[in-house]
């Protein structure tokens, strides 16, 4: 049998320094692990034979439906004659929404192959509605290829993986509307300065995180995102969003060494900052090699397949509810904040838009509504609930008498409260966090977020604790009112995702009980050896502290402040309200 020649469709004058095979040229692993172990250290990436051989080994051990597609049905459709439609006789399906095809190194009439596989595809995953995604990684997967029919049959491979959990390529509009959104909670986390300067420099930041598969799958050079596609075929989706955020990361660095950062306020239209991703993601290669992009994107820790999944579930859902299932003409989604019709006695629209940048993605899609304030409708604990209660999740803002501003995001309904009678007991969610805007801008989350290895140690305990003014000095560090610091977990796959309810990791609910208390006299946010806010039944006097559930110094200038000011904001459905 002749041997089958994997460059068939390569054009080698632009290969440079990759035209040149070298390295070993055999492979004989099969444990996931080791290979996982070569592909992260480019083992195969120096032989172009070797690579196609790996990827045609990796793809065919990839679970897939009882009938996927395969090489002899693309040679029954098409036949064997590849050079009988033209380029233009085989447009592009719609459900690619508009997506050209990289070139990457291919030759012309390559091109036109990858329309006639595509076109194919279409025919035969009918299910498909939305894959932008489609024809960067049909290009990529020809170029190692030896004829169409093996190109066919390996992308219909990674689009019929059954695998639980796994998935290869976004296919619906729901799956990739709900990816950005998760990558926005992902940069949100792992990349804290680069996501505030999108959020700081873009009118729409959710617009930007749009674009964050066409980063990886289109805009990287060849030599970058082949590299990106050995790790992929052995680990699945999450690489490319450890990519993207390496992407953002280099991207802010950039901007922060040659001082084109805009001023503090200023904001570029989102299509001006999309492009300039563009620009710089495709001209990556002048001082980032493949190498350093990889090993950028597995520096981050505590990253794992569970978090993305249920980010991404939860996204679907909140999507779903919102009745966005299917492409639209289109009404953008993004951050609901208009800075126009906002209006707050406690802080500013630029304030408020920095509070959105942080609260998850699926609940910043809604308009920020007032639903209590102490200078409309006065000074009283019980008003307080009367307004707030049956909203969830509710912004807790206060302006103290010294200006100082403060506040919290509160995942769970006030009304919760009542579960435990009498008693002052805590309830919410691991979404909770406080934050402080005057003196200086600064958030404090779950202190499980920043140190994951808490969540398997925490002891089950009573979620009945006393108030701050209820126990003596003494009785404060309570096995009732602490977070134990223990050994850490072994395993990072079982550590908490940051965005989504505790509900979500079968946690008992003692575990979670320090974030959100209320009774007839008084309301707490954050317990364990004192509370990070406490504000009295007249909603006038408060005290801060630090408190072992956010980790968090006192939220202002003295640890005893007077209300100035106290609102309570809910969200509103914009979609819902239009429909």
């Amino acid at each position: 049998m002749a041997e089958e020649d994997y460059g068939c469709f390569v054009d080698w004058t632009q290969m440079g320094d990759m035209a040149k095979s070298s390295g070993t040229s055999k492979l004989d692993v099969k444990d996931h692990v080791e290979l996982k172990k070569l592909a992260r250290q480019g083992y195969w990436s120096k032989n172009h034979k070797l690579r196609a051989q790996v990827y045609q080994q990796l793809i065919k051990a990839i679970p897939c439906r009882t009938v996927t597609p395969d090489a002899e049905v693309y040679r029954d459709l098409m036949g064997d004659d590849t050079g009988k439609k033209a380029l233009s006789s085989i447009p592009l399906p719609d459900f690619v929404d508009g997506s050209a095809v990289p070139h990457y190194c291919l030759m012309a009439d390559a091109v036109t192959a990858v329309h006639r596989v595509i076109s194919c595809l279409e025919g035969q995953f009918p299910d498909i509605s939305h894959c932008p995604a489609l024809p960067a990684m049909t290009a990529l997967l020809l170029h190692f290829s030896a004829n169409e029919a093996q190109c066919f049959e390996h992308v219909s491979r990674l689009l019929a993986c059954n695998e639980p959990g796994q998935r290869f390529v976004d296919q619906t509009f729901l799956a990739y509307e709900s990816s950005f959104m998760t990558f926005g909670d992902l940069a949100n986390k792992y990349c804290p300065a680069a996501h505030k300067l999108i959020v700081a420099t873009a009118q729409d930041v959710v617009a930007v995180y749009s674009d964050w598969q066409r980063w990886v799958l289109g805009d990287l050079p060849f030599s970058h995102v082949a590299r990106v596609l050995d790790v992929f075929l052995v680990e699945g989706y999450k690489v490319l969003y450890r990519v993207a955020l390496a992407l953002l990361k280099f991207y802010r660095k950039q901007k922060a060494g040659d001082g084109t950062q805009q001023s503090e306020g200023q904001k570029q239209d989102s299509v001006g900052i999309k492009a300039e991703i563009q620009a710089f993601v495709k001209a990556i290669g002048s001082y980032i090699t493949p190498d350093k992009l990889l090993e950028k994107a597995f520096s981050i820790r505590l990253f794992s397949r569970k978090e993305i999944t249920l980010l991404q579930l939860t996204n679907e859902k909140s999507l779903q509810q919102k009745g966005i299932t299917v492409k639209q003409k289109r009404r953008t989604v993004q951050l609901a904040l208009n800075p126009d019709t906002f209006s707050s006695e406690v802080v500013s629209a630029k304030e408020m838009k920095d509070i959105w940048s942080w609260i998850p993605e699926r609940v910043a899609l809604c308009e920020p509504q007032l639903l209590f304030t102490t200078s409309t409708h006065g000074c009283s604990l019980n008003r307080f609930y009367a307004h707030v209660e049956g909203y969830e999740p509710t912004l807790l803002l206060i302006r103290t008498c010294k200006s100082d501003v403060c506040g919290a995001f509160l995942s769970t309904d006030w009304e919760e409260r009542k579960r435990g009678g009498n008693k002052l007991s805590f309830f919410g969610t691991g979404e909770c966090f406080i934050f402080r805007l005057k003196p200086e801008m600064e958030r404090y989350e779950w202190v499980v977020i920043r140190h994951p290895e808490l969540a398997s140690t925490i002891k089950a305990q009573s979620s009945e604790v006393p108030a701050e003014d209820e126990a003596p000095p003494d009785k404060q560090n309570s096995d009732g009112n602490r977070l134990p610091v223990e050994r850490p977990a072994a395993d990072p796959s079982d550590r908490l995702s940051p965005f989504l309810s505790a509900r979500h990791f079968h946690l008992n609910s003692r575990n979670t009980s320090m974030f959100m208390a209320g009774n007839f006299d008084s309301i707490i946010v954050g317990g364990g050896e004192g509370n990070a806010l406490y504000i009295d039944s007249e909603l006038n006097h408060g005290r801060t502290a630090r408190c072992t559930t956010f980790d968090n110094p006192p939220l202002c200038s003295t640890e005893s402040f007077q209300v100035a000011l106290l609102e309570v904001w809910g969200f509103k459905d914009t979609m819902a309200s239009d429909r």
